[in-house]
C-alpha cells in the first residue's frame, strides 16, 4: 500500500503507470533502477545505466 501511494506524490515526468509504480517502489525501499529510460532518470531515485 506504502508503494501505490508514493506514486501519487511522484511528479509527471513519466506517463507509464508501471514504470511509476517502479519509480516510488525503488523510492520506498532504497533500491537501484536499473534502466535507460532517461524519464525514470529525473527521478530522485537512484539509477544505474
Amino acid at each position: 500500500m506504502r508503494h501505490a501511494l508514493a506514486v501519487r506524490d511522484l511528479p509527471l515526468h513519466h506517463r507509464d503507470p508501471f514504470d511509476r509504480l517502479l519509480v516510488a517502489q525503488a523510492i520506498c525501499e532504497g533500491l537501484t533502477l536499473v534502466t535507460g529510460d532517461a524519464d525514470i532518470a529525473r527521478y530522485d531515485a537512484p539509477v544505474l545505466w
